[in-house]
């Protein structure tokens, strides 16, 4: 079933919103796809058909979500019926811990549905009666206003890129924020910049959480009441999460582990990837890719994505904090760290830097950095760009980085 963007305006509005998009801002390709009918031709048929309830069981393949594909190649992960109201269940004390009321909110929706973290908060769970604001391009920041200006929001889905960008538009400041109960960030990492500039302008605070296609997508997150900025806050109720070494080892509070995780989120394996889940999912456990930490109260902190990890001379150095100082730099509007092939030291670390406004000044930014990174975690090689490549949802790719800087090398 193919869609639109504009398929349920009136025929006019709908013929020049889907040509405009089509032909002036080139944003919709020409493809054609074999036994494919229009949702529009799809809505004409069912509507002669008697409706019939659904009764599907619980094991059953709701959806193939797939990855975002930032560090390999995007897999379909199978989520069942139960996988996704388990998920509805574990999150539901944590909303009313920021005093949401099911039926009653308003959320501003900026990320497409299609991305797991905005298919189950902005559709299965504010489906219950709430009201989304969907908006079609976020890259858009003046129509992102202009929505938020027309309707009196209660709370906001977001990741730190947007937050950001939100922060230095001239107009995001004179909005009405008083409805505004929270906000919620997943898909990346949030930096303290970010949720200390959105809480003074705002008055409300990011509520950062952690989650994968895989899990449905929800595994932790800080609650109500007991922030900690900088933590992906605590495992869902009825999820076990344990990290391990590179032996499998369970690590200690406060050590380096690979996070894994257990629970009734968690996918049934990947569509006709017998291999892949094999891998992924290990005596029920999920091993997710990420390096954490547990603090002693239980709250967890997310370092970096394992296979993202740079080797230094046998240092361990994640782009993560690298990325985290990066973006405290008052002229740094985006930035990534990767690792370079080095002779002396096996690898080196590379940080690609776009400026918020003019131009950087190199030596000063090293400067900068000293003073916040031990030796071994300075970037030896900096590359200035106007923009950073990302994922349609705002996520910077360094797996696309890495890749160009690769094919540099080679020639």
């Amino acid at each position: 079933i193919v869609t639109e963007v504009a398929d349920l305006h009136p025929p006019v509005k709908r013929t020049l919103i889907n040509s405009v998009l089509k032909y002036v801002r080139k944003e919709v390709p020409s493809v054609k796809f074999k036994n494919s009918i229009s949702f529009r031709k799809a809505l004409a048929k069912g509507s002669s058909k008697q409706y019939q309830k659904a009764a599907p069981d619980l094991e059953a393949l709701a959806l193939l979500q797939y990855t975002g594909g930032t560090t390999g190649v995007s897999k379909g992960a199978m989520i069942s019926h139960r996988n996704l109201m388990a998920n509805v269940l574990q999150s539901r004390e944590n909303f009313s811990s920021y005093g949401l009321v099911s039926g009653g909110e308003t959320f501003i929706a900026p990320l497409p549905l299609y991305h797991i973290y905005s298919f189950m908060l902005t559709f299965v769970v504010m489906m219950q009666g709430n009201h989304s604001i969907l908006i079609p391009n976020p890259r858009e920041l003046d129509s992102v206003i202009k929505e938020m200006k027309r309707w009196k929001w209660t709370g906001m889905s977001g990741i730190n890129t947007l937050f950001v960008q939100l922060c230095k538009h001239p107009e995001f400041a004179s909005l009405d924020f008083s409805g505004l109960k929270v906000t919620l960030s997943g898909g990346m990492a949030l930096t303290a910049g970010a949720a200390k500039t959105w809480k003074e302008m705002t008055g409300a605070e990011i509520y950062e959480g952690y989650g994968l296609t895989e899990t449905s997508p929800v595994v932790s997150i800080n609650p109500g009441g007991a922030n900690q900025i900088g933590t992906i806050g605590l495992p869902l109720p009825g999820t076990e999460v344990r990290l391990v070494d590179d032996d499998g080892n369970d690590v200690g509070i406060g050590e380096r582990g690979e996070l894994c995780v257990r629970g009734p989120q968690v996918m049934m394996g990947y569509w006709q990837r017998p291999d892949e889940t094999e891998k992924t999912i290990k005596d029920g456990w999920l091993l997710t890719g990420d390096v954490a930490v547990v603090k002693e109260d239980g709250y967890l902190k997310i370092v970096d994505r394992k296979k993202d990890m740079i080797l230094v001379s046998g240092f361990n150095v994640y782009p993560n904090e690298i990325e985290d100082v990066l973006s405290s730099h008052p002229n740094i509007a985006e930035c990534a760290a990767i690792g370079v092939p080095d002779e002396k030291s096996g690898e080196a670390v590379k940080i690609f830097v776009a400026p918020k406004h003019g131009e950087l000044d190199e030596k000063e930014l090293k400067d900068f950095l000293r003073e916040r990174l031990t030796g071994y975690k300075m970037p030896r090689y900096i590359e200035v760009r106007d923009e950073l490549p990302k994922t349609n949802v705002g996520k910077v790719l360094r797996r696309t980085l890495r890749d160009e800087e690769l094919a540099k090398r080679a020639s």
